[in-house]
């Protein structure tokens, strides 16, 4: 691991840009196979991405592992066991009221009888065939990249943390503590780790000299800048002075991609704001979210066809934004990013 993390550091620079804008998998190539699973992160990394990105959460038995969210009902086979019927509950997830299947409640060996399951599948059909892929922990993925043959970095993002750490669960040494046990610790290895919330990063930030990333909603504030934080909101998090603070503490932001290039009414493309530009200026790498290649989520002008599910033409927005100069994207299809990153 070690010296695939050597060889992957030297498409790491430490300027505020990058020698070429990284691809990282958004949640494995979820596109193409159902999010978080083996199956979409081993795609991923067949398909060249320079990055697999894993979402965390901890079990009852304080195991991290990988799901997009704690509630699991959307995106596992759960409800078609019997045994854990009672355990469907309603909680309080960052100030919202949550009724499912909680993995904290969980054991991993009882995950582990749980099968993943597609979250999209109105829009991705084919990808409904794939139902036989356990629940992933992060030792599992930071293990395949061992086995990947070529360098690959490892992008985690904590889910949750202050929620974790008020049920006794505080996730940021245990994330830590992986990522030393497969030799990843400095600054110039292949890893960024990213959260919504502040308070979370900053504890990482005495924790480690790894990367970390501020994540960059479109609206709204993080949960944690509440009365108890800096009151600091998403929209101050991107005016100048937002990202000189920012970069105290972290050493990139990701963005929501429509804080860069934003659309009007009809969905369609407007002139990209001075994002990217202040962000620099700020020594702040920029990696937006999430591209994705179905008409669904693509402007108007990048559609083709009137199928939601129906792929558009993602090559030009990846190459407009490729253009404005991000450090890296976050895709749902890297393989389609890799070939616009080229020229394909």
């Amino acid at each position: 691991m070690r010296r695939l993390a050597l060889l992957l550091a030297a498409l790491i620079m430490d300027a505020p840009s990058m020698a070429q804008p990284i691809v990282i998998a958004h949640r494995g190539a979820s596109g193409s196979r159902p999010e978080h699973t083996i199956a979409a992160y081993k795609l991923a990394i067949e398909q060249g991405a320079d990055f697999i990105e894993p979402d965390l959460v901890m079990t009852k038995d304080d195991v991290l592992v990988i799901r997009h969210e704690n509630e699991i009902s959307d995106t596992t086979d759960v409800a078609d066991h019997p045994a854990f019927a009672d355990r469907r509950t309603t909680k309080a997830i960052d100030g919202k009221l949550v009724t499912g299947w909680f993995v904290e409640d969980f054991t991993l060996a009882e995950l582990k009888t749980l099968r993943a399951r597609e979250r999209l599948p109105q829009l991705r059909p084919r990808n409904t065939i794939w139902r036989d892929e356990p629940i992933a922990t992060f030792e599992e993925a930071l293990a395949l990249l061992k086995m990947a043959g070529r360098p690959v970095g490892i992008y985690p993002e904590t889910k949750h943390p202050s929620y974790f750490a008020s049920i006794g669960k505080p996730m940021e040494r245990a994330l830590v503590d992986a990522l030393a046990r497969a030799g990843l610790t400095e600054a110039s290895d292949p890893v960024f780790i990213q959260s919504f919330e502040v308070s979370n990063l900053k504890v990482l930030r005495g924790l480690t000299r790894l990367r970390l990333v501020q994540l960059i909603e479109g609206s709204g504030a993080p949960y944690d800048q509440g009365e108890a934080g800096t009151g600091l909101t998403y929209a101050g998090m991107i005016t100048p002075e937002g990202l000189k603070a920012i970069a105290g503490y972290a050493d990139a932001i990701g963005p929501y991609k429509l804080l860069i290039e934003p659309r009007d009414a009809s969905g369609k493309t407007l002139s990209p704001t001075s994002l990217i530009a202040d962000a620099h200026s700020a020594r702040l790498l920029v990696h937006p979210w999430t591209f994705r290649s179905e008409n669904f989520f693509l402007s108007a002008g990048d559609r083709i066809g009137t199928r939601p599910g129906g792929h558009g033409d993602a090559a030009a927005e990846f190459r407009r934004f490729f253009d404005y100069g991000v450090d890296g994207v976050f895709s749902d299809f890297p393989a389609e990013a890799l070939a616009a990153r080229t020229g394909g």
